[in-house]
């Protein structure tokens, strides 16, 4: 397979119970939390119902939609929306049951 069509990944993990996965560029960080195992909190999956809401410790995300569902202070303190958050680095997330 040729690498510029290979996804990126980078690493998520949860403080501070240090569970970690691969968090891949092409997905939202719900997915790839998902896919390694890790349980998160999560209902309509389209940024609207914050109930995936949790805490970015380090690193940094993007969205591919102009409103996440967070207020421009919940971005500034840090809060994330793993449903439709895609991941531009590696990433320490705040465990949701901490």
């Amino acid at each position: 397979m040729d690498a510029a069509l290979t996804p990126e990944f980078f690493t998520a993990k949860l403080e501070p119970s240090s569970q970690q996965c691969d968090a891949w560029t092409n997905q939202p960080l719900l997915f790839s939390l998902e896919a390694g195992s890790i349980p998160w909190p999560s209902s309509c999956r389209n940024g609207t119902c914050r109930t995936c809401l949790g805490q970015l410790k380090s690193g940094s995300v993007r969205y591919e939609i102009e409103w996440p569902g967070l207020t421009t202070e919940e971005m500034a303190a840090g809060c994330v929306l793993p449903c439709v958050a895609y991941p531009q680095s590696d990433v320490v997330l705040q465990d949701p049951e901490n």
